[in-house]
C-alpha cells in the first residue's frame, strides 16, 4: 500500500498559506494528472492509502494549498465517494449508500454519467441496506438517462466484488434483492462471480409484450420489415433477433426502433445473436437507456434462452460479448439461469454534488 500524502511535494515556507485565509468553500486536492484521479490530501475515516495500481508513480503532482483536507469546512460542497468498475467493458459507478447518504434524482445522474463533463457509465449502482430481513443488500440499477430499471448481470458481479472489497460482508455467498427480483451471488477461488438469475419469464405479461399467447417467436415489424424475434424477461425485457454475422448486424439502425417498439410497454433491450456452434454465440446488444454497450449479462442470459427454446443451443454456452466472454447455464424451464464472469474494479474516487 502507498499513502499519496508521501508522493506530495512541500510548498516553501514562504509560498504557505495560512488557513484563516484559505478561501471557504474549496476542496483541498491532488490532481494526479496522469491518471486523472482526484483525491484528498487527508483520507475520510477508515481510508488510509490507495492501492498502487491506482497511482501508477505518477509523474507530476499538483498541490493547490499546503493545507488538510477538512470535511468539517466544505459546508457548502458534498463529496460523493464511488467506486469505478466494469464488466467486460460494461461500465459503473458504484455507491455504498450503507455509509452514504445522498439523493440522486435523474438530472443529477445524468449529469454524473456524462463521460465529459461527469465520471461517465453506462449504469448507476447503489449498494443498499435490504428492506427483506432474508437478504444481505438492496441492489438498485439506474442508466445513464436517470432511469431505474429492474436488472443487470454485469453489474450483479461486480455488486458482489464491490461488498467483498469493501467488507461490507464476509462470505462468498450473497443474497440481494432488486426490483426484478431475489438473486444470489457466489464468488468463486479464481475472483470470478456465479450469479443465480432466477428462472427467465416468458409468459407476454410478464415480461411484459403485448401479445395473446405465450410462442417460441413472434413477429415483429421494424423498419418496413418483419422480423422474427424471442421475447424474454430476466428482470428486465429482452427482445433477441439471430442474425448471420453480429459485425454487419443493423445494431445501430435498429436497436433504438427495437428498444422503443410499441410492442414492449417498457421499452426493451435489442440483442443481436449469431450462432456459432450449438455451445457458443456471438453477441451485442443496445441497451435500454443506454445504447450499445460493450457487454450484457442479462442479454446474454437472455440470447441463450431464446436459443435453447429455438433447440439452437446445447444447455452450456460461450457468450462473446464486444468486451469479452460470459459462461451462461441453463438446464431447461424448470431451472435458474446460471451467468458466470468476471467483475473488475478500476479506480476509486470522490465527486462533488
Amino acid at each position: 500500500m502507498i499513502d499519496v500524502r508521501s508522493h506530495a511535494p512541500r510548498l516553501s515556507q514562504k509560498k504557505q498559506t495560512s488557513r484563516s485565509h484559505a478561501p471557504r468553500g474549496n476542496a483541498y486536492l491532488l490532481i494526479f494528472r496522469e491518471i486523472g484521479i482526484w483525491v484528498p490530501t487527508q483520507y475520510p475515516k477508515g481510508i488510509k492509502a490507495w492501492e498502487p495500481e491506482l497511482l501508477r508513480q505518477p509523474r507530476t503532482v499538483w498541490e493547490r494549498e499546503n493545507t488538510e483536507f477538512n470535511l468539517r469546512n466544505q459546508s457548502t460542497v458534498m463529496l460523493l465517494h464511488f467506486t469505478k468498475m466494469h464488466g467486460l467493458g460494461n461500465d459503473f459507478m458504484v455507491i455504498d449508500m450503507v455509509s452514504q447518504n445522498v439523493r440522486l434524482p435523474p438530472e443529477k445522474i445524468r449529469r454524473l454519467a456524462d463521460r465529459r463533463f461527469g465520471v461517465g457509465f453506462d449504469q448507476l449502482l447503489l449498494v443498499e441496506p435490504p428492506t427483506n430481513p432474508d437478504m444481505d443488500f438492496r441492489y438498485r440499477i439506474f442508466n445513464a438517462d436517470g432511469s431505474e430499471v429492474e436488472q443487470c448481470g454485469n453489474g450483479a458481479r461486480c455488486f458482489a466484488k464491490f461488498v467483498r472489497d469493501k467488507r461490507l460482508i464476509g462470505r462468498d455467498r450473497i443474497r440481494v434483492q432488486t426490483a426484478g427480483g431475489n438473486i444470489e451471488l457466489t464468488i468463486e477461488d479464481n475472483g470470478d462471480v456465479t450469479v443465480d438469475m432466477g428462472l427467465p419469464r416468458l409468459e407476454p405479461e410478464q415480461i411484459p409484450y403485448t401479445a395473446d399467447e405465450r410462442e417460441e417467436t413472434y413477429l415483429m415489424e421494424v423498419d418496413d420489415d418483419i422480423i422474427e424475434m424471442s421475447a424474454v424477461s430476466m428482470g428486465n425485457p429482452h427482445c433477441v433477433y439471430v442474425v448471420d454475422d453480429t459485425q454487419t448486424a443493423p445494431v445501430e439502425k435498429w436497436g433504438p426502433l427495437i428498444e422503443a417498439h410499441p410492442d414492449f410497454p417498457r421499452k426493451c433491450n435489442a440483442g443481436f445473436m449469431q450462432i456459432v456452434s450449438r455451445e457458443e454465440i456471438n453477441l451485442r446488444v443496445f441497451e435500454r437507456g443506454v445504447g450499445e454497450t460493450m457487454a450484457c449479462g442479462t442479454g446474454a442470459c437472455a440470447a441463450v434462452v431464446a436459443g435453447r427454446l429455438r433447440g439452437l443451443l446445447d444447455a452450456h454456452v460461450k457468450v462473446n460479448l464486444p468486451g469479452g466472454s460470459l459462461s451462461i447455464y441453463w438446464a431447461g424451464e424448470s431451472s435458474p439461469v446460471m451467468m458466470t464472469g468476471p467483475a473488475t474494479r478500476v479506480y476509486e474516487g470522490y465527486t462533488r454534488l
